[in-house]
């Protein structure tokens, strides 16, 4: 009874991991590649682990055909005595050798080929480089992304091009994190003392399917809120991308409240938030600006911090308390003395904060 209670759990647990592979959405899945470092990766698994299945079904047929053919038939029988055998040696040798080198090629190709930033570095007239590169810094808990060449910063929201390579410095600023988008490809280590670079390329195919919306993540345990630190990739056609980028140039000063509910949280703000948010895209030297997130497009982004949905009432409940939903941020207790009153109109102007109309 034991042992067939052992194999009903056995099976219980098989069944559970089958429907959880086929779980993933094409936004978050590694397993539905949307880019050509993703499909590289993808691949790779593939092969692998054709030549692991591959090397457990004949190893398990030999097992059968040897336990069968040289059983013990009787009391009395005693089996060949082999001592050796130079051509099975040879052929055990042999074969891991080739299946090593099968995997081995591809790998040490893809990886030369991934690790080629060389684009990145030669610079132009104009001192700036002729493919698109970005900046990002990891913080506790949140993601910064400066576009050197398009002089804009924003937060959270990574904005790329579809169908192009996209290149990227990896730095923290304070502990070490890790910079993974499951869909398009990655991860990479981001260091406080050093720069990682790394490319990735986001289809069109892929961003149709995933509704233009990938999520990233912190692969690396950080702290607290590890689970929590994510941020959201829009990958727009080129058109779009360009429009985007113009658009946040535009901004050359932070966005006027239109209603006086709105004036007086611009002015909540000013007073209180400020000193760590920057309100314009603009490339600043000012680090204390940079504590928390940019919020110059804050009212168009998908989430409140990463994690939360993106609305009055979420935003409302992050405000009074940072603390219940990310744990050990900045942020926290620092505002719970605001009113009920002063909660709203800080709220209606945050949510106002849009380049795109």
């Amino acid at each position: 009874m034991k042992m067939l209670t052992k194999w009903r759990l056995l099976s219980l647990f098989t069944m559970i991991a089958l429907i959880l592979s086929g779980c993933g959405q094409p936004y978050l899945s590694a397993l539905r590649p949307a880019g050509e470092v993703a499909q590289t990766q993808y691949d790779l698994m593939v092969l692998s682990t054709a030549i692991m299945v591959g090397v457990i079904a004949v190893v398990s047929v030999i097992f059968i055909y040897v336990l069968m053919k040289f059983r013990r038939k009787s009391e009395d029988e005693i089996p060949k005595q082999v001592e050796g055998s130079h051509k099975l040696e040879i052929i055990w040798t042999v074969i891991p050798i080739l299946l090593l080198l099968i995997l081995a090629v591809p790998t040490v190709a893809s990886t030369f080929n991934l690790a080629n930033v060389s684009p990145m570095e030669k610079k132009n007239k104009d001192g700036k480089t002729d493919v698109l590169v970005v900046n990002v810094r990891a913080n506790l808990y949140w993601w910064e992304f400066e576009y050197p060449n398009e002089e804009i910063i924003t937060s959270q929201d990574l904005v790329v091009p579809t169908d192009e390579k996209v290149y990227f410095n990896l730095k923290a600023s304070d502990v070490k994190h890790s910079f993974w988008i499951p869909s398009a490809g990655g991860k990479m280590d981001t260091n406080t003392d050093n720069v990682n670079k790394f490319w990735l390329e986001f289809d069109s195919y892929g961003a149709d399917a995933a509704g233009g919306l990938f999520y990233g993540k912190c692969a690396e345990l950080c702290g607290p809120s590890h689970a929590l630190m994510d941020f959201k990739v829009k990958a727009l056609p080129r058109d779009e991308f360009d429009q985007w980028v113009a658009d946040m140039q535009a901004v050359k000063e932070p966005v006027q409240a239109e209603t006086a509910t709105a004036q007086e949280g611009q002015e909540i703000f000013n007073n209180s938030c400020i000193g760590c948010h920057a309100v314009t895209p603009a490339n600043t030297t000012n680090e204390a600006a940079r504590i928390g997130p940019n919020l110059t497009n804050f009212g168009e982004r998908s989430r409140i911090a990463g994690v939360l949905d993106h609305s009055e009432e979420d935003l409302k409940k992050w405000i009074k308390d940072p603390e219940a939903y990310k744990p050990g941020n900045l942020m926290t207790d620092k505002y719970a003395d605001l009113s009920e009153e002063e909660l709203d109109a800080l709220t209606e102007y945050l949510m106002g904060l849009k380049v795109q109309k």
